[in-house]
């Protein structure tokens, strides 16, 4: 099934409209919230604690950082994600990056690494995580960045683990250990970005002996859904956004021929109430979307499991 999720504006401020958004979302049957992780900027609200207490107050939906900050050590991480998943029924994806700014995180104390040392800690936290999670008996493990005695792993099983790699040796290790890629700069299905990245992904899954297809490609959307339909619903190539019927064209191409996975809006600052985005994505464009592909060519790319 195609995932639709919203990404939420976090603002220290705006916790009552954070809270507000997130159950319209629940309501309204989308698949996941988003928040980011920039824990140096003061203004923005702590992104695993808001999605812990926003899961507390939804039912239904799926909590996703989009992605989690690298200074955010994996055995801890592991155990918040694990915890977050048994006490909300597995609503948690888990998302993960070779950090996007290290001189910001270095800002917070940790050591600044190097593109390549970075990428190697990225993919020794995934495989952190899945030691402790899932069961089974205590782990001792020593890597590079990493290292862990006799602890028990959490029973909870591993959550989907999504990436938002941009360069090459960080696409490869998505391809060989990650559920999903989410295309970094909010790149889209006709992106160059895209183009090139995605057979990365592809050859190291199929090395690592799994198939292309255990990896969804899951877009973060910045857009705009219009009364009308737009003129120009592509700006310098992109997709800028239109009226429902241009978004379920664009979308519905967009799984069947470019073998998107799922879509996470962010609505655009255009004056439109976000309740109104949030309500015409999830009640008109999502199931509209997804019954233009079940006629077509149904795909299975779930938010947990």
């Amino acid at each position: 099934m195609t995932i639709f999720g919203a990404g939420l504006d976090q603002a220290v401020g705006l916790t009552e409209t954070l809270f507000h958004h997130a159950r319209l979302a629940d309501d309204q049957g989308l698949d996941l919230v988003s928040v980011s992780d920039h824990p140096y900027f003061g203004d923005r609200l702590d992104a695993y604690a808001a999605i812990g207490v926003l899961l507390g107050r939804t039912s239904q939906v799926s909590g996703l950082v989009n992605v989690t900050n690298a200074i955010r050590q994996a055995p801890m991480l592991a155990r918040t994600v694990t915890t977050l998943s048994a006490m909300t029924g597995g609503r948690i994806v888990l998302g993960m990056g070779a950090g996007g700014s290290w001189e910001d995180i270095a800002r917070l104390g940790a050591r600044q690494l190097s593109p390549a040392e970075a990428v190697r800690a990225f993919a020794e936290s995934i495989t952190v995580v899945r030691l402790l999670s899932g069961g089974g008996e205590p782990v001792t493990f020593e890597g590079e960045f990493h290292r862990l005695t006799d602890l028990a792993p959490a029973e909870t099983p591993t959550p989907p683990i999504w990436t938002g790699s941009v360069g090459p040796r960080s696409l490869k290790v998505t391809g060989e250990l990650a559920d999903g890629w989410i295309p970094g700069h909010a790149a889209d299905w006709l992106s160059t970005r895209y183009r090139e990245s995605r057979p990365i992904v592809d050859e190291a899954a199929t090395g690592a002996g799994r198939t292309p297809e255990d990896v969804a490609t899951i877009y973060n959307l910045p857009g705009r859904i219009t009364k009308t339909p737009l003129n120009e619903p592509r700006v310098n190539g992109r997709w800028a956004g239109g009226d429902v019927g241009q978004w379920v064209e664009e979308l519905t191409g967009a799984v069947l021929e470019h073998r998107a996975g799922g879509f996470i809006l962010f609505p655009a600052d255009d004056g439109t109430p976000v309740e109104t985005v949030l309500g015409r994505w999830a009640r008109e464009i999502a199931p509209a979307v997804r019954e233009a592909v079940s006629r077509n060519q149904p795909h299975d790319h779930r938010v947990t499991g």
